[in-house]
């Protein structure tokens, strides 16, 4: 009897289970089909996006900008991956109502990075990311930087309130970004990301939210102390959310703080 009870628990619970999971890729996929799949094309150069737009869209009215960057698990060219973690966040109904903004995900290449860092396989955690100090040319920052040049071109973008995201490489990448067009963001937010702390005048002009678990084991925890501690001589509006006992993925935190948007959307960039 006691077997047979036994057989009938795991059953539901694999049930449970199996709900659940199908339950999640359902919701995974609705939330795809949510964003249109586009390509960026200039010379020989191709940069797969995913486009989410407001509801009710009027081509004829201006709309915020915002750009998220996505971690180096998510690279690629199948268009897809890119939209793993935080895609969810801007199909909500709560940000679709308070938040009428277009939403873009664009997607690195399989071998390159969305920051121009050295990687290293070394054991200790602050020297496997060595930060270059003079920003030159980098294709992969460059064709971002062409690509939302372009965008503006199809699309009524409001100049003063363009926002940017990112998370892991896509953190670095936001640093790196900002220091790269120093004058067209609004506000930015960097999740276990980092960045060189040379550069913090430059992203002075911007205000920044930055989210770090200190229990890191893949980007170091320092990284993102280092650059609020030098950002915040050249802007008060940067801020720091560190996470106690938190590892790599501190962007599940992040993604719940109730005051991220209404802080990131609050900045308007004076024209």
């Amino acid at each position: 009897m006691q077997l047979f009870f036994f057989v009938i628990n795991r059953y539901i619970y694999w049930m449970k289970f199996l709900s659940l999971f199908c339950l999640l890729l359902y919701v995974g996929f609705i939330n795809a089909q949510a964003y249109e799949k586009r390509l960026y094309i200039t010379q020989n150069d191709t940069l797969p996006y995913r486009l989410l737009l407001p509801d009710n869209y009027n081509p004829k009215t201006s709309y915020p900008l915002l750009v998220f960057l996505h971690g180096a698990g998510e690279r690629g060219t199948d268009n897809e991956k890119q939209l793993l973690h935080g895609s969810n966040l801007y199909t909500s109904e709560i940000f679709r109502k308070n938040y009428p903004a277009i939403v873009v995900f664009p997607q690195c290449p399989k071998n390159s990075y969305w920051a121009s860092v050295h990687k290293s396989s070394s054991k200790k955690l602050e020297k496997r990311f060595k930060f270059k100090k003079t920003l030159k040319t980098f294709r992969t920052q460059e064709l971002l930087e062409l690509f939302l040049y372009d965008f503006e071109k199809s699309y009524a973008i409001d100049p003063s309130k363009r926002y940017l995201g990112g998370l892991s490489m896509g953190g670095m990448g936001t640093f790196e970004l900002v220091t790269r067009m120093p004058n067209y963001f609004a506000a930015a937010f960097a999740i276990c990301g980092g960045g060189n702390p040379a550069w913090s005048k430059t992203l002075g002009k911007t205000p920044f939210w930055i989210f770090h678990g200190d229990k890191d084991n893949v980007v170091s925890y320092r990284f993102s102390k280092r650059m609020y501690r030098k950002m915040k001589r050249f802007n008060k509006d940067t801020k720091f959310t560190s996470y106690k006992g938190v590892n790599h993925e501190s962007w599940n935190n992040a993604f719940q703080e109730t005051q991220l948007f209404p802080w990131v959307f609050s900045f308007i960039r004076s024209m």
